[in-house]
């Protein structure tokens, strides 16, 4: 019977891990994302190269990686806004009107889903 009990915990652990790598994998496409664009990330009112904003946003989820316990989570937590100031984070894409970092990352999120199978 103990068996029976351990296989049963055993199994409802794998689609929470499932879970847990699509997470992890769909958050670094939109590091990547912001770090391979061609974008300016505005962060309390300075202007940042893409590279940066990747390296800054890296560093809020390896410090709040607990914050997201799902890619909309991390957007919404720790990628749209300065946790200090709680300035919203733009992003200023050539020849495109600023849009708020989030709702960039969203439109991305949405995008890498619909092409995944």
């Amino acid at each position: 019977m103990k068996l029976v009990y351990a296989v049963i915990a055993a199994l409802s652990l794998v689609p929470m891990t499932a879970v847990a790598d699509d997470t992890s994998s769909e958050i670094e496409y939109l590091l990547s994302a912001i770090g391979s664009s061609e974008c300016t990330f505005v962060r309390n009112g300075k202007r940042h190269p893409a590279v940066k904003a990747e390296q800054h946003l890296r560093t809020k989820y390896d410090r709040g990686r607990r914050y997201a316990t799902s890619t909309e989570k991390f957007i919404e937590r720790l990628a749209s806004q300065s946790s200090i100031t709680r300035r919203t984070y733009m992003i200023e894409c050539p020849g495109a009107e600023p849009v708020p970092t989030g709702e960039w990352l969203t439109k991305r999120l949405a995008a890498l889903r619909e092409r995944s199978p």
